[in-house]
């Protein structure tokens, strides 16, 4: 069990003052069986009407409205989880499911949809081609083929830190041979998405104390990764970047389709482009 505080504070300074329009933040984390809410904060500068609503996969969303105008915007929340997830999980996946192929029940396979479904385009079929060569057998062992497709992209990519917006599809992932941690989480959601298996990609938190997984900075980070839907199991996390599997390590704040879906702060503001000086992120994982 671990105690942990978050504070992710987003600073957008301004050449001259702006008006600003509505801003969605995705920072409050979604409770769980193995993750327990115990206090939220969420302060702007200058000051902002906040709505709170939520999409439809229930992540919580806040919309900030402004009234006034401004050379600097502050977004700072801070957090107090209460985290219990085992370092070595037991999933109760179901006997039909333990290997694969398996097959959906029609319920769940009408409401997975499009999370079973690619969403990069692969005409020539190489990213099916890529999983494949994990695939030991038909059948093989669910389990062990979702780990091994996870370890084999650590083992084929390098990780690496990016900053900047965006994010690779899968096939340029593989083709450049390095990617950050939402890189990995496409990769890895797309490919087993190619098996017929449903996917959900995850934005949130990287707990860190010892300072020894990928993707983190001091105890802890932003972070992406990857859910499974497993019949008896249900929501498989996945961290391909760091090798891992279940919810030791993460935070989770949001899960959607696609990884543009998650991103924990966007809005606009009135303007020519240049007025946007900076933007400034930082985050601190701790111990309470």
């Amino acid at each position: 069990m671990a105690l942990i505080t978050i504070t992710h504070a987003t600073t957008y300074r301004y050449r001259s003052s702006v008006r600003l329009g509505p801003h969605r933040l995705m920072l409050r984390p979604r409770e769980t069986r193995d993750l327990a809410l115990t206090s939220f904060d969420l302060e702007i500068v200058p000051t902002a009407r906040i709505d709170w609503s939520h999409d439809v996969a229930g992540n919580a969303i806040a919309t900030a409205s402004f009234d006034v105008t401004t050379d600097k915007l502050t977004i700072r929340s801070r957090t107090t989880v209460n985290l219990t997830a085992p370092a070595w999980p037991v999933f109760p996946i179901v006997a039909s499911a333990a290997s694969y192929p398996f097959f959906y029940s029609d319920d769940d396979w009408t409401d997975l949809g499009s999370l079973a479904m690619p969403q990069y385009t692969d005409e020539t079929g190489r990213l099916s081609t890529w999983v494949e060569q994990f695939v030991a057998g038909r059948p093989t062992d669910t389990l062990s083929l979702l780990k091994d497709i996870s370890s084999g992209i650590t083992a084929q990519v390098e990780y690496e830190s990016r900053n900047a917006e965006g994010t690779q599809g899968p096939i340029d992932t593989l083709d450049r041979g390095f990617g950050s941690c939402r890189d990995f989480a496409v990769l890895f959601a797309d490919a087993v998405r190619a098996l017929g298996l449903g996917a959900r990609l995850v934005s949130g938190y990287l707990y860190d104390p010892i300072g020894d997984q990928f993707g983190s900075a001091a105890a802890g980070s932003t972070h992406a990764w990857v859910e499974v839907y497993v019949p008896g199991a249900g929501w498989i996390p996945f961290d391909p970047t760091n090798r891992s599997i279940g919810s030791a390590h993460l935070i989770p704040v949001a899960v959607a389709r696609s990884i543009s879906q998650i991103t924990p702060v966007i809005g606009s503001f009135h303007g020519a482009e240049s007025d946007l000086i900076s933007l400034d992120v930082a985050v601190r994982v701790e111990d309470q």
